[in-house]
């Protein structure tokens, strides 16, 4: 695994008056640049594309210039592929055209749009900008800020109840040349199919986060170290047992994880029993203890967890 960095990416248009148009139908940005615009959608033909001439224009090789077109007729809007190179996808699904929902989906090359309609748009609009902020537009799980956060809560309150808590840290193997063999497109498949598959291992009150790229981070709450590596066992045999499928082609992925728990990080920083009430949370000193456990699996030849 390389080190990297995680960019901070601006919500656009945060706070907005309502407007004139506040029952138009739009589609906002969730994944991609400009995160959080919003495109309002009028009658008539709405054409998407890297095209200067195009109402909602993508600046990305990966997006033809003529790349799909959304028609309202004022009843109903139906988005049409124009015979694009990459595809126009609704709800992670090849369309050539289909009638858009509320609350679909819409990926033109990488960047995602909500798709958002009814009587009030700008409602819906400022709640899906408040999800934004929680969440990781590609794969819908919580993002990193979010993460650090609820885990510094429940870091304070499993030592204050003196509760089990686990972390896992989660990285997906060669996934450079999985981008670079098959390109970005199904690099951020694999990322929201993987999410999707994680979180069929966990439970309902389990934090599972994009930590940065392709690594995931899982916060388990009330759980010994014994079933966390159960359940870090199960989130590994799940990923490597079938290929992931982009378009037509099958592409193998592995995970490799690193698992601490709540008394591996007292010991760490030498916190007594009698302390623990004044002991101040460090999220980070628990993530390094886990990350470190990571490296040491990539190490030792990946689509492995390390515990120890």
């Amino acid at each position: 695994m390389e080190p990297h960095e995680t960019g901070i990416t601006k919500i656009q248009e945060a706070i907005r008056p309502a407007d004139p148009e506040a029952g138009s139908p739009c589609l906002v940005i969730i994944n991609g640049g400009e995160l959080g615009k919003k495109h309002e959608i009028p009658t008539g033909a709405t054409t998407l594309g890297r095209s200067s001439r195009a109402q909602v224009r993508i600046h990305e090789e990966s997006v033809s210039r003529q790349h799909a077109v959304i028609e309202n007729d004022g009843e109903e809007l139906l988005i049409r592929d124009l015979d694009s190179t990459n595809g126009t996808y609704v709800n992670d699904r090849p369309v050539q055209d289909r009638v858009l929902r509320d609350g679909d989906q819409v990926k033109v090359g990488r960047t995602i749009f909500k798709f958002l309609s009814g009587t009030n748009v700008e409602a819906a609009y400022h709640d899906e900008i408040y999800r934004l902020t929680t969440t990781d537009g590609l794969t819908g799980i919580f993002n990193k800020r979010f993460f650090l956060e609820t885990m510094e809560k429940e870091l304070g309150r499993s030592l204050r109840y003196e509760r089990d808590l686990s972390l896992i840290m989660l990285d997906i193997d060669h996934f450079k040349p999985v981008n670079d063999t098959h390109g970005h497109l199904a690099g951020d498949h694999i990322l929201r199919q993987c999410a999707q598959r994680i979180e069929g291992c966990i439970r309902q009150g389990d934090i599972l986060a994009r930590y940065g790229g392709e690594e995931f981070i899982l916060l388990l709450p009330e759980v010994a170290k014994d079933p966390a590596l159960g359940t870090a066992e199960r989130i590994r045999a799940t990923i490597a047992q079938d290929p992931f499928l982009f378009g037509e082609t099958e592409i193998p992925i592995t995970l490799s994880l690193g698992l601490a728990d709540i008394h591996e990080y007292l010991q760490e920083l030498s916190v007594a029993s009698n302390d623990l009430l004044t002991h101040e949370p460090d999220p980070f000193v628990f993530i390094k203890l886990a990350d470190q456990r990571l490296y040491r699996a990539k190490d030792g030849g990946r689509n492995r967890v390390v515990s120890d």
